[in-house]
């Protein structure tokens, strides 16, 4: 797998994570962009979009735009696959015990 494919994947569970682990399942994009880069998977705003408008096509989150903010919300599916209950081509699968 090429070093970006890896990157992307592992990009997608750490949103997927993150929005699950905030209290209303949700978060906007620059709370999040800063998670991936305290995890060491940086990218940037508009690489971002472009994983969340993925994710969304995945239906594994939701997204609405407030003003030129993208807010995401994640759905249960995507609960599914963060939690490893269920997987999704492109989405890395977290560890077990993860």
């Amino acid at each position: 797998m090429a070093y970006q494919d890896e990157l992307e994947q592992h990009q997608r569970l750490c949103i997927l994570r993150t929005l699950n682990d905030q209290t209303g399942y949700r978060a906007n994009e620059s709370f999040i962009w800063n998670v991936l880069d305290r995890y060491g998977l940086t990218c940037s705003r508009d690489a971002l979009r472009t994983q969340l408008a993925w994710l969304a096509e995945q239906r594994l989150v939701t997204t609405e735009l407030l003003g030129s903010t993208t807010i995401a919300s994640i759905t249960q599916r995507g609960q599914d696959v963060a939690k490893g209950l269920a997987t999704n081509p492109g989405v890395k699968r977290p560890s077990a015990g993860a």
